[in-house]
């Protein structure tokens, strides 16, 4: 083996006998080839082994040997030593640096990029994940290769057939740990976003949303061909061998269906969520001449663009500008570009002639100009994953705030729910718009119209999410006491209420200019 190894560069590479460096280098990147030595060794086989060493051919073996971790010609180690049989494919793969990539999705549906975007109506419902009826979160981390069974699903909790007569929801954690010799912690929340692509690449099934806030559904006629849930672990670790190989090596999934289990995962997953999105403190728009694009949701919004910049995360709240140029630099050609700004055409409604001619083409035409800071003139357009939406109320000079898992009613007259329909679909609405939460907190938030102080009503769990983060924010802009001039539910969900409430509490707003 290792003599044909050594003709490889011979007959193909164009190499000559006696260009022992030329050779070595051809099969070191270009023949996945390793020596398996197994039970029994000798005087030959230990020169021959030495002979495959100096080629770059790493050896694996069950002998109880010294092992030998990287030398010259290796890419990776260079003798190790694995006695469990079962692990041996593995430990070789590994070793060598062979990235596998799956020829097909082992799952009981069709499985392609067509169903992108396909919608599992109530009537098409099996069963469902997160919404508005249970919990649901995806969390994926890094991890240290002994901690990694490479396609290893383990599914803690009830099944979906699990399902008592005329339940239709489950809470769902879906917990995915990666080990990759070039992993980043930096690429954790990239990949962990492509489960929204990964996932409704399946027919039948629907995937919105991010961390923990994810909703899927999964159709009755997905059910009945034998979808469960241990599939979507099969998903994750198929797409993303296939697709990021590059960086990953290792990957197992498990999912838990248990109240308790999500619980705790979430817990422990938003102070990770947290650490993340801490990481741009100091950036701004004006320190970057480059923001990036993320057209991750054109599968439901086909003409929205998401344009991500360091004091403007994405609306899905997932992904920072950080992110995306991680994203980019793993995958060039993938959903998140860079857009250099190019000639500032209005700096208080953050327009540039590059980030127009940019998201014009890639809105297939429908979009001429984005102002990045106004909610009322040219606001960026929003798909279906945003974690909040702003929404004007005129009569209060002001804005609201409502925030995914509110389903109460808003002073505008509409629920979240009815809100996401008019403000979804990636049409550019003044007066409406989708936004991560964290964008609240930034210097740049809808800043052309007054920033914060703006803000009339938001749910009271919208406050206690953003919690200190939001006061020190307050402070910042000289308005100590907005915090609590700003209504909720318990104090006004109509605009008759809210507008007493504000005048009551003297609230900024009400003396601004006209926001129309």
């Amino acid at each position: 083996a290792v003599n044909f190894a050594l003709r490889a560069p011979l007959i193909y590479g164009g190499n000559k006998p006696g260009q022992w460096g030329q050779i070595a280098d051809y099969i070191r990147n270009r023949v996945p080839a390793f020596v398996l030595l197994l039970s029994y060794v000798d005087e030959l086989l230990v020169a021959t082994g030495l002979g495959a060493l100096a080629f770059g051919l790493p050896i694996i073996t069950d002998l109880e040997v010294p092992q030998l971790g990287k030398i010259d010609t290796t890419l990776f180690e260079a003798l190790v030593t694995q006695q469990d049989y079962r692990k041996i494919p593995a430990q070789c793969i590994l070793t060598r640096g062979i990235k596998v990539k799956m020829s097909e999705v082992a799952v009981p549906l069709p499985y392609a990029a067509a169903f992108e975007g396909e919608r599992v109506r109530k009537e098409q419902l099996a069963v469902e994940f997160g919404g508005k009826a249970t919990a649901a979160i995806e969390f994926l981390s890094s991890a240290e290769e002994a901690a990694v069974t490479d396609g290893k699903v383990e599914l803690i909790g009830p099944d979906i057939d699990q399902l008592p007569p005329g339940s239709k929801s489950l809470p769902l954690a879906i917990v995915a740990d990666v080990f990759g010799r070039k992993m980043q912690k930096d690429f954790e929340p990239i990949l962990e976003r492509q489960i929204h692509r990964f996932v409704n690449y399946c027919m039948g099934l629907m995937h919105m949303g991010q961390r923990d806030m994810t909703w899927i559904r999964i159709s009755k006629d997905a059910y009945a061909k034998g979808f469960r849930l241990k599939h979507l672990g099969v998903i994750l670790h198929a797409m993303l061998h296939t697709e990021y190989s590059a960086i990953v090596d290792k990957i197992q999934v498990k999912l838990y269906s248990n109240q308790e289990d999500v619980n705790r995962i979430t817990l422990a997953a938003q102070a990770t969520y947290n650490q993340r999105d801490e990481r741009l403190a100091g950036m701004t728009d004006e320190s970057v001449d480059t923001f990036y694009s993320c057209l991750l949701c054109q599968s439901f919004a086909p003409n929205h663009v998401c344009v991500v910049t360091p004091e403007r995360l994405g609306l899905c709240g997932a992904y920072s500008w950080l992110d995306a140029k991680a994203s980019f630099e793993i995958v060039p050609s993938g959903p998140n570009q860079p857009i250099l700004k190019g000639k500032l055409l209005d700096g208080r409604l953050g327009q540039w002639e590059k980030i127009n001619e940019f998201v014009k083409q890639k809105s297939n035409q429908s979009i001429e100009q984005v102002s990045m800071y106004s909610l009322m003139d040219g606001p960026q357009s929003s798909c279906g994953c945003f974690e909040c939406i702003v929404a004007i109320i005129p009569e209060a000079n002001g804005v609201m705030l409502v925030h995914r898992d509110y389903s109460g009613t808003t002073p505008s007259g509409m629920s979240f729910t009815t809100l996401a329909g008019s403000v979804g679909g990636g049409v550019q609405t003044p007066g409406f718009l989708g936004v991560g939460k964290l964008y609240i907190l930034s210097k740049k938030f809808i800043s052309a119209e007054g920033g914060l102080a703006r803000v009339v009503w938001m749910p009271k769990e919208l406050k206690e999410i953003l919690g200190d983060r939001l006061k020190s924010r307050v402070k910042e802009i000289g308005q100590d006491g907005l915090v609590d001039q700003i209504a909720d539910e318990s104090v006004a969900t109509g605009p008759e209420e809210l507008l007493a409430f504000l005048k009551q509490v003297g609230h900024p707003a009400l003396t601004m200019d006209p926001i129309i």
